[in-house]
């Protein structure tokens, strides 16, 4: 007996396998999307959580290393200011013997005039769901905390960006031996012409002329420093002997121990040599590099701007050798010109 099954009815049972294999595909492929995308919000999820333990360590490690360096700069800072008091108390105790002696003699001579007073009185009478579009996820890059950045050569980086905001000059001005017209920045790199202030005749201190000394002598080697004159109108800088005259009044040339050239007003330029050398220059310097070689007994002028060279002194020297700075007179303070010096460029190298 044969039996015969509708054709329509075996068609329809196959394209209903068919559309089931279909759905079970795209459900397969659905589930397995799913399954990937849980995977990928777990991943996610411990990467966050890494992130916050990342950020958490660095945060210590950075508040840690700044730490460090607040207490060495306490600790610099209170041994500078117990250095400091140090000289403090014994300058202070050397004033109080000083007083304490003139106070006995002022006590003795009172005493003294009051007796022969007293006698002379007696003696005149007082800071879409199935078919919708799932993308592949995405594969995030540099998404972990670049620790490196934040805790490779951690004081290095701090060292090497201070190294930009930090002022480095060869030179610093002394002013213990300034007349008392100068007045000073306050890291002592530049001196301008002030009202008269009151201050210790020192032996140091130059009083017979507007002048000041570098805080550094040299009696060997090569040394060199640049000074900014601007649009000064009278100056002097170079170098002087320690044992000028700084009392009494002496001429500006080597014979009385200075080797220095300046501005007279405003378009003169004078090396002071014995006698005198007036110096023709193309351009008017605003910015000047001293040269002192100490071995050959050299002082070299330079005009900063084209390195032309504007004079040079040749002698031999036999004492420290000191700069020498002069900002000339002004009647107002506030049409002084200042004399600065240069820094010099700050470069971090490793080797």
């Amino acid at each position: 007996m044969v039996f015969s099954f509708p054709r329509d009815s075996f068609c329809l049972n196959t394209l209903e396998r068919r559309q089931h294999a279909e759905i079970s595909a795209v459900l397969e492929s659905l589930r397995k999307k799913l399954r990937m995308l849980n995977k990928t919000k777990e991943h996610w999820e411990e990467t966050q959580n890494y992130i916050q333990n990342q950020a958490y360590h660095c945060e210590k490690s950075i508040k840690e290393e700044f730490e460090k360096l607040h207490l060495f700069l306490r600790e610099e800072e209170n041994t500078r200011l117990k250095v400091l008091k140090q000289e403090e108390e014994i300058k202070n105790q050397v004033m109080r013997e000083k007083l304490k002696n003139i106070k006995d003699q002022i006590e003795t001579l009172s005493s003294t005039i009051s007796d022969i007073e007293k006698a002379l009185t007696d003696y005149k009478g007082t800071k879409k769901r199935v078919r919708c579009n799932i993308q592949e996820p995405e594969c995030i890059r540099d998404i972990l905390i670049n620790s490196a950045k934040h805790l490779g050569l951690l004081k290095f980086g701090i060292w090497k960006k201070m190294a930009n905001i930090v002022k480095y000059v060869p030179i610093t001005l002394d002013p213990n031996t300034a007349q008392s017209n100068l007045k000073f920045s306050e890291e002592l790199t530049c001196v301008r012409y002030s009202n008269k202030q009151l201050l210790p005749d020192n032996p140091e201190r130059c009083t017979s002329r507007v002048c000041v000394l570098g805080a550094t002598g040299f009696i060997s080697g090569k040394h060199s420093w640049t000074v900014e004159v601007g649009q000064g109108k009278d100056w002097y800088i170079g170098v002087a002997r320690e044992s000028i005259k700084r009392k009494s009044v002496v001429f500006l040339n080597p014979t009385e121990g200075f080797w220095v050239i300046g501005l007279c007003n405003g378009d003169s330029f004078w090396a002071q040599s014995s006698p005198r050398t007036k110096l023709v220059l193309k351009q008017k310097p605003e910015q000047i590099t001293i040269k002192l070689d100490c071995d050959k007994g050299k002082v070299v002028f330079i005009n900063a701007a084209d390195l032309t060279t504007i004079h040079t002194f040749n002698d031999r020297f036999t004492e420290r050798i000191f700069p020498y700075f002069s900002p000339g007179l002004y009647q107002e303070e506030k049409n002084s010109v200042p004399l600065t010096i240069r820094p010099l460029k700050i470069t971090v190298d490793v080797e």
